[in-house]
């Protein structure tokens, strides 16, 4: 397979992974100290938003790397290998981990949303959740599809 034929979705991911950065970088601080102004008695919830979002950032970009090593199987021709499902599994175990950090975070959200009466901000969280799970389902799907072609491929290669 040429090598550039998956160029275009390297791109994409880089493009994903570098607003994230920035908001890891400018708006969590920004998020964390707002969740203080809200409830100055409590600054605690500076240092547990902070940790929560910033650790959700981790199997986020892990997950990212291994969608790049993906691609790069399959510019070496080697899509259906153990190699790609290993890290179809591994995007998989991250967006479980990625949507059980935002689950473990809702209450925070909740707390924000009820003292600056945004339900919005709920809403967001959810859709993180939601979003994460539904990556995760698909991720299992297509490791289970390239697991069994792998299987056909290694019993045809058998019978010849």
């Amino acid at each position: 397979m040429k090598r550039g034929s998956t160029l275009f979705l390297k791109i994409v991911l880089i493009l994903i992974g570098i607003p994230v950065l920035a908001l890891c970088i400018f708006l969590v601080p920004k998020i964390a100290s707002y969740a203080v102004e809200l409830y100055p008695d409590h600054a605690y919830l500076k240092y547990l938003v902070s940790i929560d979002l910033y650790a959700t950032a981790v199997p986020f970009y892990f997950a990212l790397y291994q969608a790049f090593k993906l691609l790069g199987y399959i510019d070496k021709s080697k899509a259906f290998s153990e190699f790609s499902v290993q890290a179809l599994k591994i995007i998989k175990y991250c967006a479980m981990v990625f949507s059980g950090l935002y689950a473990i975070g809702l209450p925070l959200f909740y707390l924000v949303a009820e003292k600056d009466d945004a339900p919005g901000i709920i809403v967001i969280g959810l859709v993180m959740i939601f979003a994460s799970m539904v990556i995760a389902v698909f991720a299992a799907v297509l490791q289970k599809l390239l697991k069994e072609a792998i299987d056909i491929k290694s019993e045809n290669d058998l019978t010849v």
